[in-house]
This record gives C-alpha cells, structure tokens and sequence, in this order.
C-alpha cells in the first residue's frame, strides 16, 4: 500500500490539520474531471462535484477548537524530557543547559533539542497556557492541565541513580494524584515513550545475541511496561498515547559509535521492530477486556515509520530535510557526540531546519513540529486506530470502535483514490 503521507510530506499534512482548502486548485481539478466524465458512471461525478463543492466552501478550524479542557500527562526518557533530569542531577554542567540546545527559542531550557517537543505542541494543540508542558520536578510550575515526568535516561527495565524507570515516574504521578480529581484524570491524555536505553543498553553489553536472546529480552521489556500501563490505568487514567521507537540503529550516534557509515545497524532496528509489534495488540487487549467505568483508550504513533520514511535516501526532501544521516551539533563522523559539552569544541550547523537530527539522538525542533503535527491529526496513515484529537473527543467510557490492526493503517478513513480521480491531495 502506497502510504499518503510519503507522497505529500509536512506541507499536506498541516493542510489536514488545519482543513485548509486551495479553491484555486479544486477549480482546475474540476475541470480536469469534467474532461473525464465519458470514463466515469454518474455516481462518481456526483461524488466529485460533492467533494469540490465541500472545498471551495471550506470551513477553516483550528487545533484547539471543539477539543475539550483537558491535561496532559507525559511519561518517558529524553524525547519527552521537559526539564526534569536538570533537578535530578548533581552536575551543574549539563549539556542540554547550555547552547545552543534552546537555539531556535533563544534559551536552552533542559530539552533535548534547538527547541521544542513533540508534547509541546500538543500542548498548544489542546491549548494549554504558553504551550509548554512544564516538567514535574520544578518547584512551582503550574500542574492543572497536567505535568511531564518523563526524565533523560529512563528506561523500562532499570535506570541511573540521577533518572527514573517508566514504573517511578507512574508512582511519581500516584502520589500527586489528588491534585486532579477522577474525571479530569479520565478524560485526560497519557503518552508515552521509552525504550530506547533498554535496547542500547542491551545492545552494548549482548553485541552478539541471537535471536532468543532478543526476543526473550523483548517480552521481559513489553511485559514491564504492560504492567505500569497497567497501573496508570488502575489510578485512573483512560486515554493512552504510546508512541513506538524509532529505526534505534539510524540514529547518529549509533552510526556513529558502530562505524557502519550511512547504513543503518540493523541489530538495533530488529530489537525496535520487534518491541513495536507487541505494542499495538497489548493496548487491543487492554481496551477489549476493560470492565472499569471510564474504560480503556488508545491509539499509536508508529514513529519508527514516520521517521524511517524521512531518512530514507531519495525522500527526504518530500518532507524538506536536507540532511538525515548526521546530526546538526557535534562531532565525530556523523556529528553525533558533544553537543552542548563545555569541554567538546562541537560543530554547529548553520540552519538547524534543513536537519533531521539536532543532536545525536534527537530531533530538530522542526522535525518536532511534524511529529506533532502528525500525532495531532494530520495524518491517520501513521496513527491508528484513532489520531490524538480524536481520542480527546471520544466519549469517556464509549467503548472502542475500532483496534489496532498490523498493516491496515487507516484504510477505514479514505475511499478509492482511483475515485476521486487525483482528488487525494485534500485526504
């Protein structure tokens, strides 16, 4: 199945977001079709005229609009990191508290990136003041619309002294539960995301495993984290977000560290293909055998495709990354280690938005941006069963529709490109 999303890229997928229309466009599309109507019955013109007709009327909505007032509540390693491993930390000298972390907001912050996260913009998707989730551990931040306990390093199985395993931060959230009483809680929003120290931890110390080895080390990592979903769903919570890993063995720094130059350690990739083809059917089963009153909801973000499709040699500049495989700040061969390191005299690329990779291990906040986007509402092709608006919405306690379904991204949500004649662009 030809996916939409590698077709269009950014530019289509903020139109989806947004429903913005081009009328322009819908005209000489019309015509296009009118000059086809020999080769078509009435029922498809009909069906045509009815979906131009839709878009040169448009009906322009906006993020937050209609989305009810709800938290967010974030758990997980750096990706989702808002700030919290600066609290925890004895160093003073951490890396992501220096520039040029923070350059395209002028001020590092404690994040991993040139800016912001993906769980920033949904924050200002879902209109939460200033559009920045703020990180739990920070003395006198505003917790109502809810909180980040994601920490760099976190993993599922085990972490350092100065973070926390995904198990704490849910024990971290259980004990400030009060704060937000029980139908807040329930209609509130849970991402998730980690599992990628486990897996270069694994990695480094079993560089050559077999495969039981790694299949048995991936059903102790899924099995961790299905029981501390387990108990976020016993302490309220109702709509879950999980976002799979991402292609681990492209990152920079594994490139990097595993000298394989611009080819992926397919290792890694194998490890990450594996644990996110257990999320999907853990979360189906879940929602299928929940008896509570508020239920049990879900979609996933395969973030493993969305990111291999914009690194991939050939399509990157569908989505305008100009450079993939290296990382804008560091160095080494792929410009994957030291960013923000007072002592490593690191490289800095001239415009951050042209990268994929800020760091060897993160994104740039534009590549951020996308993913949110994308998460959001933009493109059903990577998010299923449900996009993220969608799952704000869903009534609380309505049972599920719809599943997770391996390779069935979506297919509910569009007729017969070969219908609408070229039509595609506005789905």
């Amino acid at each position: 199945m030809v996916l939409l999303e590698e077709s269009q890229g950014l530019k289509q997928s903020l139109c989806e977001a947004k429903q913005i229309s081009r009328p322009n466009q819908s005209y000489s599309l019309l015509t296009k079709n009118i000059e086809m109507a020999d080769n078509l019955n009435l029922a498809g013109v009909l069906g045509v005229l009815l979906v131009l007709t839709i878009f040169h009327n448009p009906i322009i909505v906006y993020a937050g609009e209609g989305v009810p007032n709800v938290a967010l509540f974030t758990f997980g390693d750096s990706y989702y990191d808002a700030g919290n491993k600066v609290f925890l930390s004895q160093r003073k000298d951490l890396p992501q508290t220096y520039w040029p972390y923070g350059k395209s907001r002028d001020y590092p912050n404690g994040k991993f990136s040139d800016g912001h996260i993906v769980p920033d913009f949904i924050a200002d998707f879902i209109s939460i003041p200033n559009g920045v989730l703020p990180p739990v551990l920070k003395p006198g931040v505003d917790i109502s619309r809810g909180v980040s306990f994601a920490v760099a390093d976190a993993s599922i199985l085990g972490a350092p002294v100065e973070s926390m395993t995904l198990n704490q931060q849910v024990v971290k959230f259980k004990n400030m539960k009060s704060n937000w009483n029980d139908s807040y809680i329930e209609k509130s929003l849970f991402m998730i995301y980690i599992g990628t120290e486990d897996y270069l931890n694994f990695t480094k110390a079993n560089p050559n495993a077999d495969a039981s080895a790694q299949q048995a080390f991936v059903t102790n990592v899924i099995n961790r984290l299905k029981n501390d979903i387990k108990l976020l769903y016993s302490l309220g919570a109702s709509k879950f977000v999980v976002q799979l890993l991402a292609p681990l063995g492209c990152l920079p720094i594994v490139r990097q560290e595993y000298k394989t130059g611009n080819e992926c350690y397919e290792l890694l990739n194998d490890l990450a293909k594996q644990h996110n083809g257990k999320i999907g059917p853990m979360l189906n089963e879940f929602a299928k055998i929940s008896t509570s009153p508020y239920g049990f909801q879900f979609t996933v973000f395969d973030f493993y495709n969305a990111v291999l499709r914009r690194i991939a040699t050939g399509r990157s500049l569908n989505y305008r990354f100009f450079v993939t495989n290296t990382s804008c700040c560091g160095v080494g061969t792929h410009n994957a280690y030291g960013c923000g390191k007072g002592n490593v005299h690191s490289k800095l690329c001239e415009y951050q938005r042209s990268y994929f990779f800020f760091d060897g291990r993160h994104n740039t906040e534009k590549a951020q941006e996308e993913m949110a986007h994308l998460l959001y509402g933009a493109d059903p092709d990577v998010v299923q069963p449900m996009t993220v608006r969608e799952l704000i919405v869903y009534p609380t306690g309505e049972t599920m529709r719809e599943y997770w379904e391996p390779n069935n991204l979506a297919i509910r949500r569009r007729p017969s490109r070969d219908f609408y004649l070229g039509l595609s662009a506005y789905y």
